[in-house]
């Protein structure tokens, strides 16, 4: 049996809202540190913000009654639910939050301060926070090296080597081989 095709931007059956403006919230599990991580990203990210903060209605295996079960923050204008899900589940690489800045001094700030504390240094851009969630800190430059043609129109494999062995990224180095 087909299904009628619903037009570009229809609302889902069952979803009050068109596809273009359906709310997914992505929801990171923590154990016992939910509070701690939201008020940590928030403090980094300029127009960000607690939401709300709920205690567990009752005991469950992850948190007792009363405890901080889940928190709702937003970084910037997306949102994020933190949950106190016990320790079954752990961040893993397969997952990564990109953030593009712009110039030198916003990635050290926020390499810095997303490794400090007990988190670790990956490679090229990429890093993981005291929590374990990973992030990559990548100058906007990067981009256009990486997308763009090189004098010879094609894309530098050299480009991408290089970048691939560096653990921290640094926008003279990459303006440099541009």
């Amino acid at each position: 049996r087909r299904h009628a095709r619903r037009p570009r931007g229809a609302p889902l059956p069952g979803y009050p809202h068109p596809m273009t403006t359906l709310p997914i919230t992505p929801c990171l599990w923590f154990d016992g540190r939910a509070e701690e991580a939201a008020h940590f990203y928030v403090s980094l990210f300029p127009g960000s913000g607690i939401d709300a903060v709920m205690g567990a209605p009752a005991d469950n295996p992850s948190t007792p009654e009363g405890a901080v079960l889940l928190v709702r923050f937003h970084l910037g204008d997306r949102s994020y639910i933190a949950l106190n899900g016990g320790p079954h589940f752990t961040f893993s690489e397969a997952v990564s939050f990109q953030i593009e800045v712009d110039g030198q001094a916003e990635v050290d700030r926020l390499w810095d301060a997303l490794v400090e504390g007990g988190g670790s240094h990956g490679q090229c851009g990429w890093l993981k926070d005291r929590f374990g969630l990973s992030w990559q800190v990548t100058p906007v430059q990067m981009g256009e090296l990486l997308g763009g043609p090189d004098a010879d129109g094609a894309r530098s494999e050299e480009h991408t080597s290089e970048l691939q062995s560096l653990a921290y990224l640094v926008c003279s180095l990459l303006l440099a081989k541009k």
